[in-house]
């Protein structure tokens, strides 16, 4: 019988009290040395250098509280990496050498870095894992990306699992240039996980961690499809899995034994620590699920030196007189963040509509001085900005594609923000209405049922969205686009060297949510 979180019975490692100055509370376990597991995990960091240096303060506390007579484990579950910028990737790489991460999931974006993999592949302490891709010997990744591998520690055996996204070719930038992988759909990849766990079964290894980057649930079948399995280390749908919870987190695999997932949320805004005590058997009886909030803790000095030393010393670009704190959930809720960065891309580029997604905002601005760093933080991607010319259909069909996300899985592909547009959604996900605004104010209902294909808006979006990734199939039009050569960092930057008065981010309610 496994112990809930909550159990007074249960090991608990609060690191929060740690940066507090607290004092711990314990309880001590009978058996041998190697009864007790502590975990340490990441995901979904996206390249957030500035939330990393906070990650490495805390795996320091980590490294300092954990008991002698507790198997450590620091594992990653993938999309720690950015993609394209080299730098950014150096710095992710340095970051989990320095928190001594032993292994990571191979997330879509650790795919995103064709031109300098080579380069950065090296430099890795770290295990790359993906149990279900096949790699050409052509590609750069061949023979640098195992399924699986045993990790010891204190003489006991961990058998470590990776799986890739199923989805990975429609969530990759730079698809075409990966012909050389294949990616296995998720009924062969549950075959493929089990193939991997029976085989670790077979060397003795009897605490299995799949370090999954799938999505949760895609991880919830493989927790009741699969046996052999303990952990599921989860990512890519950037999930904030709390506690344990019985059918939602905690599964019986096929055989009845427990199997618990995790996830920490996305772009370092949290970490993990999974606390697991086992049987004689290799089989759970307690668990808890600590997720924490980087936020308490002060960006590692030694950490941030390195990192400058890498992406060049911050300068300041304008200043935030006020904004709102982030929203609870940045994938459905109408920002004056992203109502900003429309506002910018709009101006800049002389457009009529400027559309920006949600999935792509990874930071927020803060009142104060607004410094590079921080800004390349709030969407590090460097997608490049384009404009092209798009019919008032397509733009209406690109909105119903965000509607949609109020319902969705995982809410993908998000809200689309906007500027020189205002529109409703319904909480059940249909688009309800549109107007454009024309440089003058003036507002012009759109006939969302009976949009025209006759007329068209001048429209600045990235070169992301333009190719129709993330279902924006409308929107694929690159070939005809005009393409710069920035991204959205240096909007703003302009932006602000034009307007010097301290700027003021508010939601204006373009974008309303309303009852179905």
């Amino acid at each position: 019988m496994i112990t809930p979180v909550n159990s007074p019975n249960t090991t608990y490692f609060n690191l929060q009290a740690i940066q507090n100055g607290l004092q711990r509370t314990s309880t001590n376990f009978n058996g041998n040395k190697n009864d007790k597991t502590s975990i340490f995990y990441i995901n979904d960091i996206h390249g957030k250098s500035i939330n990393v240096e906070r990650t490495i303060a805390a795996s320091n506390a980590f490294d300092a509280f954990v008991k002698s007579g507790t198997d450590v484990l620091k594992l990653s579950s993938g999309d720690i990496q950015l993609g394209e910028p080299v730098n950014a990737n150096r710095v992710m790489v340095e970051s989990q050498n320095v928190m001594g991460i032993m292994a990571s999931a191979m997330g879509n974006h650790e795919y995103d870095m064709p031109d300098h993999i080579k380069e950065i592949i090296p430099h890795m302490n770290y295990k790359l894992l993906a149990c279900n891709i096949n790699i050409d010997k052509d590609n750069p990744l061949y023979g640098k990306v195992q399924k699986s591998y045993v990790q010891e520690v204190n003489g006991t055996k961990y058998g470590i699992i990776g799986a890739t996204p199923v989805d990975l070719f429609s969530r990759i930038k730079y698809g075409r240039i990966f012909d050389e992988l294949k990616v296995d759909d998720i009924e062969k990849t549950i075959k493929d996980i089990q193939a991997e766990t029976d085989k670790l079964k077979a060397q003795g290894v009897d605490r299995i961690i799949l370090l999954s980057h799938v999505g949760f649930g895609y991880d919830q079948r493989i927790a009741k499809e699969t046996d052999g399995i303990d952990i599921i280390l989860g990512g890519h749908s950037h999930n904030l899995i709390t506690d344990v919870k019985p059918n939602v987190n905690l599964f019986n695999s096929k055989s009845g034994e427990p199997v618990v997932i995790t996830q920490a949320g996305r772009d370092g805004n949290y970490f993990g620590v999974l606390n697991v005590e086992w049987d004689k058997n290799g089989i759970m009886k307690k668990i808890q699920n600590n997720v924490t909030s980087t936020r308490g803790f002060k960006r590692n000095p030694v950490a941030r030196h390195l990192f400058e030393n890498i992406l060049g010393r911050p300068k300041v670009v304008g200043v935030i007189n006020s904004a709102p704190p982030p929203p609870k959930n940045a994938s459905i809720e109408p920002s004056g963040h992203g109502n900003f960065l429309c506002d910018c891309m709009k101006e800049e580029l002389n457009t009529d509509i400027a559309l920006f997604g949600s999935a792509t905002i990874r930071g927020f601005f803060e009142s104060g001085k607004l410094d590079t760093r921080w800004l390349e933080d709030i969407s590090p991607f460097k997608n490049k900005m384009v404009t092209a010319n798009y019919s008032e259909k397509e733009i209406v069909d690109a909105l119903k594609i965000s509607a949609s996300s109020m319902t969705s899985t995982n809410n993908k592909p998000g809200l689309v923000h906007v500027s020189g547009l205002k529109y409703t959604v319904t909480k059940d996900g249909k688009l309800k209405s549109a107007t454009f605004i024309d440089k003058q104010g003036n507002e012009t209902p759109i006939d969302i049922n009976n949009p025209r294909t006759d007329k068209y808006y001048k429209t600045a979006l990235t070169d992301f969205y333009c190719q129709g990734h993330d279902g924006f199939s409308m929107l694929k039009k690159y070939d005809q686009a005009v393409k710069y050569d920035f991204d959205i960092t240096k909007c703003i930057e302009d932006y602000l060297s034009k307007h010097k008065d301290p700027v003021d981010i508010k939601d204006d309610g373009r974008i309303q949510i309303v009852e179905g």
